[in-house]
């Protein structure tokens, strides 16, 4: 795995997501590698992750998949156009679509492990899917449909009207 995460290239002003900015004191600040043809993250959940006791809230779940397949898209983006992470310009993507099965009981005591392969990749979208494992066992899956960030947010972003 390299030393740099995928979201650790995102430029400043795509560099506040509650799940994956490292600019976020708050947020989860996720970290995404490649792992061959695989993506993975490592996340341990804390308390204040709780659902119920010893178990974590199905939507820390959700934005880990939401997070690692939106950062496993750019990377993936960048690979297909020949590109290193840190080239302009940025690829940056949202979520247009997630899905999430919930397979079993997420242990809050357990490291997760986030998996995430290509499914797909157009011009227009990449679609991902993860799987987030604890102790070696699948206990989520998901899919992420993930489209280049809109123009209309960059505008936002910048103050532009």
């Amino acid at each position: 795995m390299s030393d740099k995460a995928f979201q650790d290239y995102y430029p400043e002003e795509l560099s506040h997501c509650y799940g994956c900015g490292r600019l976020n004191d708050q947020g989860l600040q996720l970290k995404s590698y490649w792992d061959g043809e695989e993506s993975v993250a490592l996340f341990q959940p804390e308390a204040k992750h709780l659902a119920v006791p010893g178990f974590v809230y199905g939507g820390l779940i959700a934005s880990l998949i939401d997070c690692h397949c939106t950062g496993t898209a750019a990377a993936a983006a960048y690979r297909a156009q020949g590109r290193t992470m840190d080239t302009m310009p940025p690829i940056r993507f949202v979520t247009a679509s997630i899905h999430v099965d919930y397979l079993a009981p997420t242990p809050i005591t357990a490291q997760l492990e986030i998996r995430g392969t290509l499914a797909e990749i157009t011009p227009k979208k990449v679609i991902i899917e993860a799987r987030v494992l604890a102790d070696g066992k699948v206990c989520a899956k998901g899919k992420v449909v993930a489209v280049h960030l809109p123009e209309s947010m960059l505008k936002i972003m910048k103050g532009e009207k």
